[in-house]
C-alpha cells in the first residue's frame, strides 16, 4: 500500500485516538478512514481512533459506553434493546422506526450494517473504533450523511496467540470473552473469538418481582486469512450473535390527570424515576438474533491495489412491550417483529505515484425488510375509557347498539414489506502540489430505489366511530344533556323525569339545553382522544404511488498544507446524501397533496387525518478548518466547521403515534479540540470538547408540545408548529471529556496503571414536544479502572462506571393515551466489577 504522499498532509485527530498512540509509534498506526491504509498521520479528514487497549482499561462493555470516550458521539438505546441511536456532531436519527434508516453509517471490517441492532455484539476481538466526523457520503454513499463508525477486527494471525477474560462485577454481571488466534498451514491462518454477557437487571417490576434492563447475550465471530500467492489474499469472516433480554424501563417522569383513573381502577404508576422500580403487569421481551459473512479478497498488481468485499447477513428481531407501563391491564400486547437480509459488495481499486493518489470504486446494496407489528388492548382498556370519558364511552356504546368497545384482543395489527436497491460510484484523488500542499478532490454518486407495501388489520369498533356524523353527535349531545340535568336538578335523566322539568320549569330546562349544546364539541373531542388507533389506508392504493427513486452527487474537497514538520493546516468543503426514508409505523399516512385524490375514491378510512408516508432526502452541507499541532510532551487539535443540513428526517412519537417530517433546514456551527499532554514520564492527560450553536432555520409543521403557545400560533391545538428560529432539542451546545491515565512499571515483569475519565455534557431539552416540566438532560459522568499485569500474561483490573452515581434522562415522550403524562428513559446506574485476564 503507498503511504508516500499523504505523509505530511493534516488532520484533527481526537484525543482519543491517542490511546493507539501510546501504544505505538505515531508513523505506524494503521487505520482505513479513507478506504486505503494510511497512518494517523495521514488521514485527511477528522477522525477518532480508539483502540482495544483504550477500551480495555477504560472497560467499555457496548456500544453504549462507546460515547464516553468520543465526545462527538452520542449513543442512546430507547424503547427495545434492538433501538441503538448514533449521533455524530449533534445529528443522527434512525432508532425507534425500523423504517428510517440511520444518518450514521455503522460497518464493521467494511461491511455496513443497515440498521443498529445489527451492531450490538460486545468488544471480544476488536482492534480499534475509527469515528469519522461530518458527512462521509463520498466514500461511503449509504447512510453516511452524519458520519461512520467503523469496527476493524483482529485479523487472523501467524503467531499462535490468544486471551481468556472473566468479568464479575454488580447485579450478578457474569462476562466471559475468549480470542484465539493461529496458522492452519503456512499460507492460512485463523481466528475465533466469542463473548457471553450476563447480568441481572437493574429494574425491579414490582408487580411480578422481575427485573428488567439486564444482559442476556452472546456472540461467536471466525475468521479464516489465505495468503493465495505474493499478491492475493483472502479474508472470510462468518459471525453469530443473540439477546434475550427483558427492555427497556420507562417510567413517568410526569404524572398528568389521567394517573388519576388509572389508580381509581388500581393500577400503580411509577412516581419516582429513578428508585428504577416500575409496576407492569407483564414484562417486556426483546430478542434478536444477527448472523452472517463476508469475504473480502485484496490483489496487488503493483500498479494498483484491488479489494473486493462481499457480504450476506440476516436480522431477526422480535419485541413486546406493556406500553400502558403501568400495573393496569390496559395494553396487553404490543408486538414489533422484523426480518431482514441484506447483500452488499463493493468494489476498489487505488494506485498513485509519488505526487498523485487516486482511488475508484462502487458499492452495491439489496435488502428485504418485512415487518408484524400490533398494538391490542387489554381486559382494563374499557373501564380505563369509562373513567375517562365520566361514563360516556358505555353509554353510546349502550345508546348506539354496538360493541362492546375496546374489547380484549382488539385493536390493530400491521404488515410492511420494504425493499430497497442502491448503489453509489465514487472517485477520490490526492495530488501533491508542493511538497507541502496537498489537494484532495473526491465525487460520489448515488442511486437510491425503495418499494414499501403497507396493509392493516383493525378491529378496534370505538376508532370506527364517526364521532362528528349528526346522527352520533346527536346522540352524544342526548347523553351530554342527561349528564348536565342530572347535575343540576339531581334527578336521573329518564325521560318522564325530563318531560316533568320541562314542564314544570321550561325556562331552567331551556338553560340546560343550551349549556349541554355548548358543551358537546368539547365531549366530542375528549372523546376523540381515545380513537388513537384508527383502520389503516394500505400501501399501494389507486391514488398513492410506494415508491421513492433517488439519486444525487456528492463532493468533497480539501487543501491540506504542512506549516512545518509540527504544524499543520487543512480547509474543506465536503456535501452529504441520505435518501428517503419511509415510515414502517402504523402512523404511516397519505399526505395533504393526495387527501382530496383519495376523498374522492372513498379510499379514507374514519378518522385517518392526513400524515407522511416517507420524509424525502437529507442534504447536508460543511465547511470545515482544523489545524493540528505536535509538541514534545503533547498535541493541540482544533477543528471550526460550519454544519448545514436540509431536510433533516425527524421522528418523534406524539403519544398516539410517530410524526415524520423533513426539517427544513438545521444548523450547527461548532468547534472541536483535543489536547494531550505528559506532563512528566507515563502520565497522559487527555481533554477535548464539542461546542455547538445549533439552529433550526427553518421547521414548519414541527411536533411540539400540544397547547403550547407555539402549537397554538396558528390557533389549533394540534400538536404541530413552527420551530424556525429555536434551538433545537437534544443537541448538547457543550461537550467535554477528561481522562488521566498513569502508567507504572514495578519491576520484576509487573505492570500497573491507573486512569479517571469524566465526560460532561451541559443541560439540553431533551426533545422538541415535551413539556417545561419534563426534566433536560445534563451528564455528568466518571468512570475509573486500577489495573495490574504480569510478565506471564495475567491482568487484573478493577473498574467502575458512573461512580458519582449520575442520573440523567436519555429521551422522553408523551405516554399513549395518557394525555399530560411523560415517560422517559433513565440513564444506567452505577456498576462496578472486577476484570482478570490472561493472554499468550
Amino acid at each position: 500500500m503507498r503511504k508516500t504522499l499523504m505523509l505530511g498532509t493534516s488532520i484533527v485527530i481526537a484525543a482519543t485516538g491517542l490511546g493507539v498512540a501510546a501504544a505505538q509509534d505515531d508513523d505506524t498506526i494503521v487505520v482505513t478512514a479513507t478506504k486505503r491504509e494510511q497512518t494517523l498521520q495521514e488521514v485527511p479528514i477528522a477522525v477518532s481512533v480508539v483502540d482495544g487497549d483504550v477500551i480495555e482499561k477504560s472497560q467499555i462493555r457496548d456500544m453504549l459506553d462507546l460515547q464516553s470516550v468520543v465526545p462527538s458521539l452520542r449513543v442512546s438505546q430507547l424503547e427495545r434493546s434492538a433501538n441503538t441511536t448514533f449521533i455524530i456532531r449533534g445529528f443522527g436519527n434512525g432508532g425507534n422506526n425500523i423504517g428510517i434508516e440511520p444518518s450514521v453509517g455503522v460497518f464493521i471490517d467494511g461491511v455496513f450494517r443497515t440498521r443498529s441492532s445489527g451492531s450490538l455484539g460486545d468488544f471480544p476481538d476488536v482492534e480499534r473504533v475509527e469515528v469519522l466526523r461530518g458527512p462521509q457520503s463520498t466514500l461511503f454513499g449509504k447512510n453516511a450523511s452524519a458520519g461512520v463508525v467503523s469496527f476493524v477486527t483482529k485479523a487472523p494471525s501467524f503467531d499462535w496467540t490468544g486471551s481468556v477474560e472473566a468479568t464479575y462485577g454488580n447485579y450478578d454481571q457474569k462476562l466471559v470473552k475468549g480470542y484465539v488466534s493461529g496458522p492452519i498451514d503456512d499460507s492460512t491462518a485463523f481466528s475465533l473469538a466469542g463473548s457471553i454477557n450476563m447480568r441481572d437487571g437493574y429494574v425491579d417490576n414490582v408487580s411480578n418481582g422481575a427485573q428488567l434492563n439486564n444482559r442476556n447475550r452472546w456472540m461467536l465471530r471466525g475468521q479464516v486469512y489465505h495468503e493465495a500467492s505474493d499478491n492475493v489474499s483472502l479474508r472470510l469472516i462468518a459471525d453469530y450473535d443473540t439477546l434475550d433480554e427483558k427492555c427497556c424501563y420507562a417510567p413517568n417522569f410526569v404524572n398528568g390527570p389521567t394517573s388519576g383513573a388509572i389508580a381509581a381502577l388500581g393500577g400503580q404508576v411509577p412516581s419516582d424515576p429513578y428508585a428504577y422500580e416500575t409496576f407492569l403487569n407483564f414484562n417486556p421481551t426483546n430478542e434478536v438474533t444477527n448472523y452472517g459473512g463476508s469475504a473480502q479478497v485484496d490483489v496487488d498488481y503493483g500498479w494498483a491495489d484491488f479489494v473486493s468485499i462481499t457480504s450476506l447477513r440476516k436480522q431477526e428481531s422480535e419485541s413486546t412491550g406493556d406500553v400502558d407501563f403501568t400495573s393496569l391491564n390496559a395494553i396487553s400486547d404490543n408486538l414489533n417483529e422484523w426480518d431482514i437480509i441484506t447483500f452488499t459488495q463493493e468494489l476498489r481499486l487505488s494506485g498513485g505515484t509519488d505526487r498523485f493518489d487516486w482511488l475508484i470504486g462502487g458499492f452495491y446494496y439489496d435488502e428485504q425488510l418485512d415487518k408484524n407489528s400490533n398494538v391490542l388492548y387489554g381486559p382494563q382498556f374499557s373501564a380505563y375509557a369509562n373513567v375517562l370519558s365520566g361514563g360516556a364511552t358505555p353509554a353510546l356504546e349502550a345508546a348506539l347498539g354496538l360493541g362492546p368497545f375496546f374489547a380484549e384482543g382488539t385493536g390493530t395489527r400491521e404488515t410492511f414489506r420494504h425493499d430497497n436497491e442502491s448503489y453509489n460510484l465514487f472517485a477520490q484523488g490526492d495530488f501533491a502540489i508542493t511538497d507541502r500542499l496537498v489537494a484532495t478532490l473526491g465525487v460520489g454518486y448515488i442511486n437510491d430505489e425503495k418499494e414499501v407495501s403497507a396493509s392493516a388489520v383493525n378491529d378496534d369498533l370505538y376508532a370506527s366511530l364517526n364521532l362528528n356524523d349528526p346522527t352520533i353527535a346527536g346522540v352524544i349531545g342526548q347523553i351530554v344533556f342527561g349528564g348536565v340535568f342530572a347535575g343540576a336538578t339531581g334527578l336521573d335523566p329518564t325521560p318522564t323525569n325530563i318531560a316533568n322539568f320541562a314542564a314544570a320549569d321550561p325556562a331552567t330546562f331551556a338553560a340546560l339545553q343550551a349549556a349541554a349544546a355548548a358543551a358537546t364539541p368539547d365531549s366530542i373531542a375528549a372523546l376523540q382522544g381515545l380513537q388513537f388507533l384508527p383502520a389503516f389506508l394500505e400501501l399501494p392504493n389507486s391514488v398513492e404511488d410506494n415508491s421513492t427513486n433517488d439519486e444525487d452527487v456528492t463532493f468533497v474537497a480539501r487543501l491540506a498544507y504542512d506549516v512545518n514538520d509540527f504544524v499543520n493546516v487543512y480547509g474543506s468543503y465536503s456535501t452529504g446524501y441520505k435518501a428517503s426514508s419511509w415510515n414502517l409505523t402504523r402512523d404511516s399516512s397519505y399526505t395533504t397533496a393526495d387527501q382530496t385524490a383519495l376523498a374522492a375514491a372513498n379510499l379514507i378510512p374514519t378518522n385517518r387525518g392526513p400524515g407522511t408516508r416517507f420524509a424525502g432526502p437529507e442534504e447536508v452541507e460543511v465547511w470545515e478548518l482544523g489545524l493540528k499541532a505536535n509538541f514534545e510532551k503533547g498535541s493541540i487539535n482544533v477543528a471550526v466547521f460550519d454544519q448545514s443540513i436540509e431536510g433533516f428526517q425527524s421522528t418523534i412519537f406524539q403519544g398516539t403515534g410517530f410524526v415524520l417530517a423533513n426539517a427544513g433546514e438545521q444548523t450547527a456551527t461548532g468547534v472541536e479540540v483535543d489536547v494531550l499532554f505528559e506532563p512528566v514520564e507515563n502520565l497522559t492527560l487527555m481533554a477535548s470538547g464539542l461546542f455547538l450553536d445549533p439552529e433550526y432555520v427553518d421547521y414548519q409543521n414541527a411536533p411540539v408540545v400540544t397547547g403550547s403557545a407555539i402549537d397554538l400560533a396558528d390557533g389549533t391545538a394540534d400538536g404541530i408548529g413552527d420551530l424556525s428560529g429555536q434551538e433545537p432539542a437534544g443537541i448538547h451546545k457543550t461537550s467535554l471529556f477528561f481522562s488521566a491515565q498513569y502508567d507504572a512499571d514495578f519491576g520484576n515483569g509487573m505492570t500497573g496503571f491507573i486512569r479517571g475519565d469524566y465526560q460532561y455534557e451541559d443541560s439540553v431539552k431533551v426533545v422538541d414536544n415535551l413539556p417545561d416540566t419534563f426534566p433536560e438532560r445534563e451528564v455528568n459522568l466518571f468512570n475509573a479502572s486500577l489495573g495490574l499485569a504480569w510478565e506471564n500474561g495475567f491482568e487484573a483490573t478493577v473498574w467502575g462506571r458512573n461512580l458519582t452515581e449520575d442520573e440523567y434522562t436519555q429521551s422522553g415522550f408523551p405516554t399513549t393515551a395518557q394525555a399530560g403524562s411523560v415517560n422517559g428513559y433513565p440513564n444506567q446506574p452505577q456498576t462496578y466489577g472486577i476484570t482478570v485476564k490472561k493472554s499468550w
